[in-house]
């Protein structure tokens, strides 16, 4: 298993996840559709990295177009592919839904079909915590209902994860699927909290704080997730993990902590909370740990401390990012 497909190779988790694979000795074939969800420029900064290595080859290809995932396939021999590509973020799939049944599921199933008809017969999929609702038994385990998710987001990712049961069935492609707990680290999503509450912190703009702030969530840094991601290319039939820190913790201790590693307070802006915010989140990652071999490395407290490095060395850039919603 030496060339793997990267779907979503230009974002976070699929960046950090080549990057490793390229780093470990694979070939890794990219793709990414370079879409304006988030400003482009932290996209092209990603792929310029990558880029280096002589056994990276980028396509830029929507997943959600079934003919120019076929020519990715054809263009290449596949040995696994890893689905990275998503539509991400709960509160912007209640207003833009459609584009999240484009590339979570549709997508999903392009790329299925594409291992069926070219005999890949590895496929890892990035789901989401976001499927267990607000469940309020913890931690969150992988025999948990999952049949309530509060929005569109986690609703496509769940249908993934039922569509990649029927190709196993069916056509026996071994299938590994990580539903990730709040990721987090250098060259984040600038639409997620701790991106924001730095780079908003440093300029002395308010922070965006839904409901009181004592949410709990069980960040889970980006090296850990790439190196749990990576194990699941092993043989496991079908099977769901849960990638977490196994630690939840308020998000106002996060914003105490960035605050001291700036040197800087933050002024609140207090947003009630949005109805398909989940409480508190929790992973239950006993069997990734027995089955994989996998547990996190990365405090909460480490990996804010190297999330505001990265912004510092790289603090020019990110400022003239453009801010997400």
């Amino acid at each position: 298993m030496r060339n793997i497909l990267i779907t979503g190779c230009c974002g976070f988790i699929g960046y950090k996840v080549s990057e490793l694979l390229l780093g470990q000795g694979y070939s890794v074939t990219g793709v990414d559709s370079m879409n304006d969800y988030y400003d482009p420029r932290l996209k092209e900064w990603r792929l310029e990295k990558l880029k280096v290595n002589g056994s990276f080859h980028f396509h830029q290809c929507d997943i959600g177009d079934y003919n120019s995932v076929k020519t990715v396939f054809s263009n290449y021999k596949i040995d696994a592919v890893i689905n990275l590509a998503a539509r991400a973020g709960v509160r912007a799939s209640v207003e833009d839904p459609w584009a999240y049944l484009d590339t979570n599921l549709k997508g999903t199933l392009n790329l299925l079909e594409c291992c069926k008809t070219n005999d890949v017969k590895k496929f890892v999929l990035a789901s989401t915590s976001s499927v267990y609702g607000d469940n309020k038994k913890m931690p969150f385990s992988v025999t948990d209902n999952t049949d309530h998710t509060l929005a569109p987001y986690s609703a496509t990712k769940k249908g993934a994860e039922v569509m990649c049961y029927s190709y196993h069935y069916l056509y026996g492609i071994d299938t590994t699927i990580f539903r990730y707990f709040t990721v987090y680290g250098p060259a984040g999503r600038p639409d997620m909290s701790i991106f924001k509450f730095i780079k908003n912190i440093d300029l002395g703009r308010p922070i965006p704080v839904f409901g009181n702030g004592k949410q709990k969530r069980d960040f889970t840094y980006i090296d850990d997730i790439a190196d749990g991601t990576i194990k699941g290319l092993k043989g496991v039939g079908y099977e769901i993990f849960n990638l977490g820190n196994d630690r939840p913790v308020e998000l106002m201790y996060v914003i105490n902590m960035i605050e001291e590693r700036l040197g800087k307070k933050a002024e609140m802006q207090w947003l009630p909370l949005h109805p398909a915010d989940i409480t508190a989140t929790w992973a239950d990652i006993n069997s990734s740990k027995e089955r994989l071999n996998w547990s996190p490395k990365t405090s909460i407290e480490e990996g804010i401390e190297k999330t505001v490095n990265w912004y510092m060395e790289n603090r020019d850039f990110v400022r003239n990012l453009k801010d997400a919603q």
